[in-house]
């Protein structure tokens, strides 16, 4: 048997036409959303069920995500191609630069239970620390194969995944992603993800604005080079909030 296929590599090779929806955003409706979402799914979630089944998540039972700012660079446009997937742009050949990354995780409840129906959102700086917002940064030097945003729906397993670049640091901010989450009746939530081992997270101001430092590590995750790849990485980011499913 063949040596198995890293996960970024599987996400890039199976089946990648099924990643670019081609609804515009204001014309979805919530069906033709989570249909389009539970096709991706597959896609990016099939090889790393072993990866989210861990015993952190023991420790995430008893330490609820803590919340930051949505940051005024959330995108004040939305883009029309908004799947999981921000390294390709709907009609460009050209990806975007940067190390990839497959971000992905679990959304789960105080109590360690998976949050169905979730809507998980990312939105971060391009390789050259622009935001899709009209005051991001400087408009010339954006990139244009890379998405900006990305959004995705969980099912029952409360799993998520987006394929993206390592975030980088810009003026007065390690290098981070944001990410909300917003469930039926409930306000979004907004947290931030952390590169582990990054100099300039000992002088983010937000990050460090988390004086319990438990808190604080549980927005820090290692971003993992993937074997055999090259600018492949892998990183999970788990969301535990203090919510409680309907029965």
């Amino acid at each position: 048997m063949g040596r198995p296929q890293p996960f970024g590599q599987r996400l890039i090779a199976r089946q990648r036409h099924r990643l670019r929806p081609r609804w515009p955003l204001r014309r979805r409706t919530r069906a033709v959303e989570e249909s389009t979402m539970s096709s991706r799914r597959h896609l990016l979630l099939a090889a790393g069920g072993a990866l989210l089944a861990s015993p952190s998540l023991v420790l995430a039972e008893r330490l609820l995500t803590p919340r930051q700012t949505l940051g005024p660079f959330y995108p004040d446009q939305l883009p029309l191609d908004n799947d999981n997937d921000l390294v390709q742009v709907e009609g460009r050949a050209e990806e975007a630069r940067g190390i990839r990354v497959q971000l992905h995780g679990s959304i789960l409840d105080a109590g360690g239970r998976p949050l169905a129906g979730a809507l998980v959102e990312i939105w971060q700086v391009d390789a050259n620390g622009i935001y899709l917002h009209s005051r991001g940064g400087d408009r010339q030097r954006l990139d244009p194969g890379f998405q900006g945003y990305g959004r995705f729906v969980t099912e029952a397993d409360g799993r998520y995944g987006f394929r993206t670049i390592r975030p980088v640091s810009y003026p007065g901010r390690t290098p981070h992603i944001h990410l909300a989450v917003t469930l039926p009746g409930m306000p979004r939530f907004a947290t931030q993800c952390y590169i582990r081992g990054e100099p300039g997270n000992q002088r983010d101001g937000l990050l460090n604005a988390i004086r319990d430092p438990r808190l604080r590590e549980l927005l820090i995750v290692p971003f993992v080079p993937v074997s055999g790849q090259v600018n492949q990485q892998i990183a999970r980011f788990d969301v535990v909030l203090g919510v409680t499913p309907a029965s």
